[in-house]
């Protein structure tokens, strides 16, 4: 690892900091710590070019306002968000904002590590997007029209019983569609379909 890569870690816990930090030393990162969203985008400009580690919940400006500031001053620097209260929400805004991921506290090392690795290569992969998009929406086209309708549900961040409702079938029935969507598309978790389904330009 030649080059230095820096993360940023924007979180008001200072024991999220802490060990955050610590854990990314460890393996090889450096590390920038910001106590709060406001105090980051202050200091944006001598902020080094990196990866984001961004908490949601904080005092003054909430994680999602701090990543509509960066969009909005066309800051690249990928962002994966923070969420320790399991909102599917929440994530799925900032997925559409354009997150590389969003990670559930308290968040194991190689899914944190393997997060920054994908966010280092869409740095180093920008001009690469209009071929994922279409690679993504290649794989959007090979779903049932049923797991399209699925996917879209998710994408608006829904839960099972909700999509149910609204497609008039049984939540079960959702969760096998769930499934299938999921080998279809070759991804383990939410946040990859959701990636995939932005992609295409998928929003539900």
């Amino acid at each position: 690892m030649d080059e230095k890569r820096v993360v940023h870690i924007v979180d008001d816990e200072d024991s999220i900091r802490r060990s955050t930090g610590f854990m990314l030393k460890k393996s090889g990162f450096s590390v920038t710590p910001w106590v709060s969203g406001v105090e980051f985008l202050k200091k944006l400009k001598q902020a080094e070019q990196g990866c984001i580690l961004l908490d949601v919940r904080m005092p003054e400006m909430d994680g999602l306002e701090v990543q509509q500031e960066l969009n909005a001053r066309g800051i690249s620097m990928p962002v994966i968000v923070l969420t320790g209260h399991g909102d599917v929400t929440i994530a799925v805004q900032a997925m559409k904002a354009g997150a590389v991921d969003f990670l559930e506290k308290p968040f194991e090392k190689a899914v944190l590590i393997t997060a920054i690795e994908t966010a280092f290569e869409r740095l180093a992969d920008a001009e690469g997007r209009a071929g994922r998009a279409a690679d993504a929406t290649i794989l959007i086209a090979g779903l049932s029209a049923r797991e399209q309708d699925v996917l879209k549900g998710l994408a608006q961040g829904l839960p099972n019983k909700s999509i149910a409702f609204d497609l008039g079938i049984s939540p079960r029935t959702v969760e096998v569609h769930r499934a299938n969507l999921m080998t279809k598309l070759g991804v383990r978790s939410l946040s990859e379909a959701l990636r995939i389904a932005f992609s295409a330009g998928v929003t539900g």
